[in-house]
This record gives structure tokens, C-alpha cells and sequence, in this order.
């Protein structure tokens, strides 16, 4: 039992279902009128405070090294970017995208990783405003909520298609390969790669939950990735399973991305997912 009263029975998801349920939610209605907002700010802000004073919080906190002093910028990612200067000032700044949050007012699992973005913001002293969030499966009124808790909500499905210009947190819980690759894809250079945190689901992981002849085929720059990138695993209790499992913070050291022969980055091609039966994505055609 959580301290929201709320008994954790939610079943293990798999990524094809869960995709398939967000896809129902999308042409389904839920006015504005039947989401009471002030209740809902307050519940969110309430599973925040009952986050903050986990334990495995604390190692969330310190894996996503969001706060770390700057070091040197010709070798380090932005996660080693980030702090605060001598004089107390922030050294270079985050922005921060989520994708795929879900349906959170009727969602705990859902409720709680917005909970836990909400965490990492201030952990990171990213300026609410400067994290753009979007599903397909928000109603009007969850979209009010988001607004009301100073987020900026995106009006556009980029289906992960946005490419960095600045040290960039990518929060993606629970979102399928496809948006990771196409993620990838747009941001497929030694320039761009190292300016991303990405807190998901590990690339390792999806690896090995995936034919490895289909995994290669259909989300290459995943495939590619996992030689070069860093992943590190942060801590989820068992009560939590279904909120926080499989998730790792994943970076692009520079150094790495450097070992790779120069014909890596080539021309990207835009994957296209034609042998993917069950994308788990949302596309813009497919929206209603």
C-alpha cells in the first residue's frame, strides 16, 4: 500500500500492450470538465513528496548526475556539464523533452513517473517551463494540468523526431523502440549525441527482448548504439516493479562515439518500420 492509500496491483506491462492501450485513448473523449484540475495538481504534488522521501530516490538523484560540477566539455557529456559555478551560478543549462507519459489522472504507474520528472527537474534546477511534454493519449484536461504545473505541452506528435542544439534530458518511460530509434535517427552525429541524457528503458534490454535479425532490421540505431553508449541502471524497488523497472540512464561519451569508423554517420537513412507489425508507437497518420 502506498501512502496515496492506493493498493499497487497493476499487472507487468508488455510494450506491445501498452501501446496498444495509449492507441485507444486517443480517439476516446474525456472533457475537461471531468478532470477536477485542482484535485489532480494537488495528488501529483502529493506523490512527489511521498517520492522525495524514498530511498531509491536518493539513487536516482545520484545516478542521474544532474547536478555534477563541470568538467572538461571537449570529453564529457552534458551530464557532466551541468552545476553551478564558483560564483554560484548555473554553468550550462538542461532542457528537457518527455514523451509518453500516459494517461496519468487515471494511471498510477503513470502518475508517479510525472511524479519522478518532477523530481529530476528540481534535482536538476531545469526551469519547469523548459521541459516540453507530449502524448497523444492526453485529454484537454490533462494538458491543463501539465500547463497548471508549469510545463510546456507540446502540440505536435514528433513521433521522437526532434533534433538537440543544446544539452537536452530525455525522459521516455516506458515508450516503445521506435521512438528511441527515430530519436536516434535525428540526432545521428558526434555533434549531437553527447548533448543527450536519455532516462528509459536500456538499450541492453531491448536487445535482448528482440529478435536479434528484426532488431538489427527495424531499429539499427539502437543496434548501434549499444556499442558506444553508456548505460546505468538506477534502483527500483519491487513495489514499484511496474513504474520504474528496467530503467537506466544512457549517455554518449564523445570518446566513444570518436572509435567508430567515420562512415557511421553517412547519411543516415529515416527508418521506415514497413516489417513492423506492432510499432508501440503513436504515428502522426495514425492519430485521430
Amino acid at each position: 500500500m502506498s501512502e496515496t492509500g492506493e493498493e499497487w496491483q497493476v499487472a507487468r506491462r508488455r510494450k506491445g500492450a501498452a501501446r496498444k492501450t495509449k492507441s485507444l485513448q486517443v480517439s476516446s473523449t474525456c472533457s475537461q470538465e471531468e478532470l477536477d484540475l485542482g484535485k489532480t495538481v494537488k495528488r501529483i504534488r502529493d506523490t512527489v513528496s511521498e517520492l522525495r522521501c524514498e530511498e531509491f530516490w536518493q539513487g536516482w538523484k545520484g545516478s542521474a548526475a544532474l547536478s555534477k560540477p563541470p568538467e572538461n566539455r571537449d570529453t564529457e557529456g552534458p551530464a557532466d556539464q551541468l552545476g553551478s559555478s564558483k560564483d554560484g551560478k548555473l554553468c550550462q543549462q538542461l532542457e528537457c523533452v518527455c514523451y509518453g507519459l500516459g494517461s496519468f489522472s487515471s494511471c498510477v504507474s503513470a502518475r508517479f513517473q510525472l511524479a519522478m520528472l518532477l523530481l529530476l527537474l528540481d534535482a536538476g534546477q531545469i526551469p519547469l517551463k523548459d521541459c516540453s511534454v507530449y502524448d497523444p493519449a492526453f485529454s484537454s484536461g490533462e494538458r491543463a494540468v501539465l500547463r497548471e504545473l508549469g510545463l510546456t505541452v507540446l502540440t505536435e506528435n514528433e513521433e521522437g523526431k526532434r533534433l538537440v542544439t543544446k544539452p537536452t534530458l530525455f525522459y521516455l518511460m516506458h515508450c516503445g523502440k521506435a521512438l528511441y530509434n527515430n530519436l536516434l535517427w535525428k540526432n545521428w552525429s558526434v555533434q549531437c549525441l553527447p548533448l543527450m541524457i536519455l532516462i528509459g528503458n536500456g538499450f541492453n534490454g531491448m536487445m535482448d527482448r528482440t529478435v536479434g535479425r528484426e532488431f538489427q532490421r527495424d531499429y539499427s540505431y539502437i543496434a548501434q548504439a549499444v556499442s558506444v553508449c553508456e548505460e546505468r541502471r538506477l534502483p527500483c524497488p519491487s513495489r514499484l516493479i511496474d513504474v520504474f523497472s528496467d530503467t537506466a540512464v544512457i549517455t554518449f561519451p564523445i570518446g566513444s562515439l570518436n572509435r567508430l569508423p567515420q562512415s557511421t554517420w553517412a547519411e543516415p537513412p529515416e527508418p521506415q518500420y514497413q516489417h513492423c507489425s506492432d510499432l508501440e508507437i503513436i504515428q502522426r497518420e495514425t492519430q485521430s
